[in-house]
């Protein structure tokens, strides 16, 4: 598993590195097609109460898998994206089942 992160006009934080890779080992282990991610941390001045964007892409064969939330919290906008990514894997899965 391959996941480079890129922090935009945010400071580095080891803590949210680490829970986000944490996230990603179970997908990645749930789909053994996939071969690498790489997740930017923004953050968005112009919204107040939200603002903490998280995008995630996944390098997989075919076309590429992104997925984007923007929540109050980095932590949050982790999960939401990785829930979109997973619903994403799924269709994709079926669609390798068929042919």
């Amino acid at each position: 598993m391959i996941v480079n992160f890129q922090y935009v006009d945010v400071d580095i934080s080891e803590t949210l590195s680490a829970f986000t890779e944490e996230k990603l080992q179970k997908i990645f282990s749930r789909y053994d097609f996939l071969i690498s991610a790489k997740v930017y941390f923004k953050l968005d001045e112009k919204e107040h109460d939200l603002g903490k964007i998280c995008n995630i892409e996944l390098s997989l064969p075919g076309p590429r898998i992104f997925a984007t939330s923007n929540t109050h919290n980095f932590e949050v906008s982790v999960r939401e994206t990785i829930k979109d990514l997973e619903r994403q894997l799924k269709k994709r899965k079926e669609v390798y089942k068929t042919h």
